[in-house]
Parts: C-alpha cells; sequence; structure tokens
C-alpha cells in the first residue's frame, strides 16, 4: 500500500481536516490545527507530504520520526500540530486495512466509555451558574470554565471577588459532587495567581488548570503547595520532551496534552504512559471536532490514567457548525450519563461525510483568537 495524495480541508467553525488516499483504495482521516493558525498547518501539512508520497502508510512508527527528525529543525505548535493531523489519519488507515478500532492495534481497550466535562463559559461575565444547571441537566457529572478576564501582574481585590462570586454561583447551582474544573488559560500572573488559589480553596475544584503558563514550570511547585486542588496543564505543550520537564519538576497532578498538538496518537500514547510513571492522571485537551475525538477517544481506551475528556459539543466557538456535523452516524459519540461511549468501529470509529466536508471547505474560516487589552492598552493574555 502506498500513500498517493494528502488534501486539508478547512471547514467551519475553526477547524482544519485532512484526508489521506490510498493507492489501495482506503482514506485516512485526521484534524491538524492550531486554532487561529489553521492556514499555516495547512502549509505545513503540504510541506511533509514531500516525505509521505509513495510511502507505505502502515509505517506509522517511522514516518513519525522522518517528520519528526528528518527537517532538523523541530517541535512546536505548528510543525507537531502537523505530524499529528498526519498520524491520526495513518493510524485511521491502518484501523481500516485490518478492520479493528485503532485501540486495538495500542494493545487493547482498558475501558468502554469514559468520563467526560461540558465547558459552560466564563470568558466574559455570563449566567455560567444556568449554563452549569443545563450541562447538569443533560447528563453530564462534571463541568469546567474560565476563571477570570485579563488579569494584570498584580490587580485589584474586585477581580479577586468577580471570579469568588462567578465560582460559588456555579458551585451552589450544581451542589457538592459535581466536578469543577477552573482554567486560569495562562491569563494570570504568578502574583495574581498564589492570591486566587488561596481564596477559592474552600470550593472544591477538580483541578485548576494552567494556573501560569507553561512557560514558567519553575512556579508550580510554589503553587501547588497553596492549594488543595489538583493543578493540570499541557495544552500548550507539544512532545514528550516537553513533558519530560513538567513531570521531573513536580507539582503537576494532572496532563493535558492535545492529540491534534502534540505529535498525534503516536506521541500523546508516550506521553501518558511517561505520565503514568510518575503516579499522574491524564486528561486529554480537545475543544476541536469529531476527527480529533475520535483520535482522543482511541488514547483514552488504553491509557489506564485517563480520567476524563474534554469535548466541544455545543461549545461558544462552535458558530455554523458543531462538533457532529461532520460525521454521517451522530450516535457514534454515545453520551450517557456523564460518559461517551469508545468509539468501536475501524480505523478511529467515525465515517467522515465527505460531501459535507467539501461543501463546508468550499466556505472555509479565517478564525483567529480575540485580542484583549488591558485598562492600560497593553495587551492581555487571551
Amino acid at each position: 500500500m502506498k500513500i498517493t495524495k494528502l488534501t486539508t480541508f478547512l471547514v467551519p467553525p475553526r477547524w482544519l481536516f485532512l484526508r489521506i488516499d490510498t493507492d489501495a483504495g482506503i482514506c485516512g482521516w485526521g484534524e491538524p490545527v492550531v486554532e487561529g493558525r489553521a492556514h499555516t498547518v495547512a502549509a505545513a501539512v503540504d510541506e511533509l507530504s514531500d516525505y509521505l508520497i509513495g510511502k507505505d502508510p502502515r509505517h506509522i512508527e517511522d514516518l513519525w520520526n522522518v517528520m519528526y527528525r528528518g527537517g532538523f529543525y523541530r517541535g512546536g505548535p505548528i510543525l507537531m500540530s502537523a505530524i499529528a493531523g498526519i498520524d491520526q489519519a495513518l493510524w485511521d488507515i491502518k484501523g481500516k486495512d485490518l478492520d479493528v478500532p485503532v485501540h486495538a492495534l495500542l494493545g487493547g481497550p482498558v475501558r468502554d466509555r469514559i468520563r467526560v466535562y461540558s465547558w459552560i463559559g466564563g470568558d466574559r461575565p455570563a449566567d455560567t451558574a444556568r449554563a452549569a444547571s443545563e450541562a447538569v441537566g443533560r447528563g453530564f457529572t462534571a463541568v469546567k470554565m474560565n476563571a477570570t478576564e485579563e488579569m494584570q501582574y498584580v490587580d485589584t481585590h474586585d477581580k479577586v471577588e468577580h471570579v469568588l462570586a462567578n465560582v460559588q454561583a456555579v458551585r451552589e447551582a450544581v451542589g457538592p459532587n459535581v466536578g469543577l474544573g477552573l482554567d486560569f488559560h495562562g491569563r494570570v500572573h504568578k502574583p495574581m495567581a498564589k492570591v486566587l488559589m488561596r481564596e477559592l480553596a474552600p470550593y472544591k475544584l477538580m483541578f485548576i488548570e494552567e494556573p501560569v503558563l507553561s512557560d514558567h514550570l519553575e512556579a508550580i511547585p510554589e503553587l501547588a503547595a497553596i492549594s488543595p486542588a489538583p493543578i493540570a496543564l499541557g495544552e500548550r505543550l507539544y512532545s514528550r520532551y516537553d513533558f519530560k520537564r513538567v513531570l521531573q519538576r513536580g507539582g503537576v497532578d494532572i496532563i493535558q496534552p492535545d492529540p491534534s498538538h502534540a505529535g498525534g496518537i503516536t506521541e500523546t500514547c508516550k506521553i501518558a504512559a511517561m505520565a503514568e510513571a510518575y503516579d499522574v492522571a491524564l486528561a486529554l485537551h480537545c475543544p476541536l471536532g469529531p476527527i480529533a475525538l475520535a483520535a482522543n477517544l482511541q488514547i483514552d481506551a488504553v491509557c489506564h490514567n485517563a480520567f476524563i475528556q474534554e469535548q466541544s459539543l455545543g461549545i461558544h466557538y462552535n458558530a455554523g457548525n458543531d462538533l457532529l456535523d461532520y460525521i454521517s452516524d451522530r450516535s457514534v459519540f454515545a453520551y450517557e450519563n456523564g460518559f461517551v461511549t469508545i468509539p468501536g468501529g475501524p480505523g478511529l470509529g467515525i465515517t467522515v461525510n465527505e460531501e459535507y466536508v467539501a461543501e463546508r471547505a468550499a466556505v472555509g474560516h479565517r478564525w483567529r483568537n480575540p485580542i484583549w487589552r488591558h485598562a492600560d492598552n497593553s495587551v492581555a493574555e487571551w
């Protein structure tokens, strides 16, 4: 079997899909994207195709190493996301060729479903308590919200009070037994993270995500000592070498690699195994489309330390198109009682609606992250 063609599709709301065709008539799908830089990743996929055309798609480990090591320069969001989507599509081809799900090729499943959480907002002041109640009403047993708006290195106490009021409203709305993840989103610098984490202790958080940017790993042990909440991070880390430094330094309880950014299924499984050796949990990052979610679930199936999965159904980014729009069988992601079933079909376990993908790719997108500014007009972290 030989790879004959790689085709990318920029589709709304902000996604990039990839189809890899073969001379055996089997195609595989992946989702290589950096949110807000989809065109750049598509260009990287096109450049990497020079290493792939004419090669056997089943030689996944070798092709991964060629893409990663062959270009001399390596790592970072663009290159690793391009490799990630290609890797997902290669696993999809191999599973379809053998008529088994990807997880069967990775040692077989340790679970048949995984807990999921629903994102409920919090970017700008909104009725997050109502959104949390609605999510619980739909069967979710865990929710996640952004903690704060833009925040200066040292900010006023009214910003802190606003965060506490918002979290308290959600906790009161859903009760003590619903998991509540709080995402600082890298918006908070260490001086204010220390204040917030101390004040948030009574709310029994499921985790605090990105309390500071991963650029500041040296601050994590100090922050971990302040709060009883588990600390999670990793969506802006891209390889086992990035996570090696996280695990060696300590203080992180949950890692959140994104299999559409961190080298795909091949690399993310290695990252997860490293974390398991440090008794660190896995909660894969996935605010993306259906191909990415299917790849995530194949990894969740085989990683013992996976405990919850992010998914994008109904999140505010999905304007115009949502998670299920691009697949032929919407029931493949079977949500029930706060869990989603691991797809058991061949490859990634989903069938992409290629006709609809082509139709929406003609519309495309040019999604960009919002630019926030502080009161003094300096650029804030989003």
